[in-house]
């Protein structure tokens, strides 16, 4: 049975440390939800660890300036873990060859350019035209403010009859920016699987962005039983899904991605719609909460 609950607080003491989601709990995009970064602050001032786990397409040093700017403050969290991160440890082992097709914005530039441990393994890798390729990288879509999964369609016919694999560095399919819902690379990486293609996927709900959160608690000093480990997020396929797949407890945001399935008022969601919600994907969160606070 989820436990509702208002506050991140009334469980903390259950737990040494979070993988927190990014978008939709602690940020929208454009700016920090102040009463989460408070839920983070007030964790780590008892000794808790933050791990925010995010399925950004960038390494986390990109990410960690995108937080910058946005004035999420360093005191939130311990350290950043991304799917770029652990995409970009599968590239540069080889899995899509050495001489990759990227699709992405010029946003996620950083992918090819930065990497916390051993950045000069991406020497090892080439961008090139898709008839050199050997394998494909998807960041996400070149512009997500105005294209949409469509207009992929025939480089992704391409890159299927060349049998060529895709590491995909953000599962998610939609993310909310602000106001406005924009598509991101796994909704390619999904068509592409429809088309008959391979993909290949590195962040949440898969192990591999779980296992890199691991390694860089027990680099902080910390290894984390299962049950002392938390995973908070909005995303039932990814961020619960992921928890639940690795045998923690989570916790779901339902003011988040899903907000307008539980009644008009995101801030009350409506406990029953929720029950029966969760009962049609046959998850059961540890606790779900409006908003994280």
């Amino acid at each position: 049975m989820t436990a509702l609950i208002a506050s991140l607080a009334e469980i903390s003491d259950r737990y040494d440390a979070v993988l927190c989601d990014l978008w939709g709990c602690l940020h929208n995009g454009h700016e920090p939800y102040p009463a989460a970064v408070a839920a983070l602050q007030a964790f780590r001032r008892k000794g808790g660890r933050v791990v925010l786990l995010t399925n950004a397409p960038r390494p986390n040093v990109s990410v960690i300036r995108h937080l910058d700017r946005m004035g999420v403050p360093h005191d939130a969290y311990d350290v950043v873990v991304s799917s770029g991160d652990a995409t970009q440890e599968a590239m540069v082992a080889g899995m899509a060859g050495r001489r990759v097709y990227h699709i992405g914005a010029p946003k996620d530039e950083s992918f090819f350019t930065e990497m916390q441990d051993a950045p000069e393994r991406l020497s090892q890798i080439t961008r090139v035209a898709l008839d050199e390729a050997e394998g494909v990288v998807c960041t996400g879509l070149a512009d997500d403010l105005t294209e949409t999964p469509d207009d992929y369609r025939a480089v992704l016919l391409s890159a299927k009859v060349k049998g060529l694999k895709m590491l995909c560095a953000n599962p998610d399919i939609i993310v909310d920016y602000a106001d406005k819902r924009l598509w991101c690379a796994g909704a390619l990486a999904r068509d592409y699987e429809e088309m008959g293609g391979e993909a290949l996927y590195f962040g949440k709900p898969h192990a591999p962005a779980y296992s890199l959160a691991r390694r860089r608690l027990e680099a902080l000093g910390l290894s984390v039983a299962n049950d002392r480990l938390l995973a908070i997020g909005d995303g039932i396929d990814t961020d619960v899904r992921g928890g639940l797949a690795e045998g923690i407890d989570t916790l779901f945001v339902t003011g988040g991605i899903s907000a307008t399935d539980f009644g008009p008022d995101s801030l009350s969601p409506d406990a029953g719609k929720l029950k029966t919600w969760l009962e049609a994907r046959k998850l059961s969160p540890t606790a779900a909460i409006p908003r994280l606070a």
